[in-house]
């Protein structure tokens, strides 16, 4: 299955970062796994700012948003690898492309996310 199949949102509307954190927290403490993308620095034209959030469960379905399109599906995907390794890192996307080439991510700018599991340890 293609990222793009697994992607599910949890039907919510736009959430503020204290409403994303009290989710995954009652998501947490029914038994969810979770992983947290924040978008820590961005140059140029892109579809979030910094501090966005966007957290995925171990059921593939996601709340909050950093930027829609292939950009969010590339980061929901490293989110599952983060979610099955247990490492936390920094991840660079590019958001420049050739039009002929493009996979929806012509904004032209780029992204540095920061990902991580949550537990309620955190």
């Amino acid at each position: 299955m293609s990222a793009k199949e697994g992607m599910r949102s949890t039907g919510m509307m736009a959430m503020s970062p204290a409403e994303i954190y009290l989710e995954m927290i009652a998501r947490l403490e029914q038994g969810a796994e979770a992983v947290m993308a924040t978008i820590v620095a961005t140059k140029g034209s892109t579809p979030q700012v910094t501090g966005a959030k966007m957290v995925i469960f171990d059921d593939g379905s996601f709340i909050g948003t950093v930027g829609g399109g292939c950009v969010e599906a590339d980061i929901w995907a490293e989110a599952r690898e983060v979610m099955r390794s247990g490492r936390a890192g920094f991840y660079h996307f590019n958001l420049s492309d050739d039009y002929d080439k493009s996979e929806g991510m012509v904004c032209g700018g780029q992204m540095d996310v920061f990902i991580e599991k949550w537990t309620l340890d955190n």
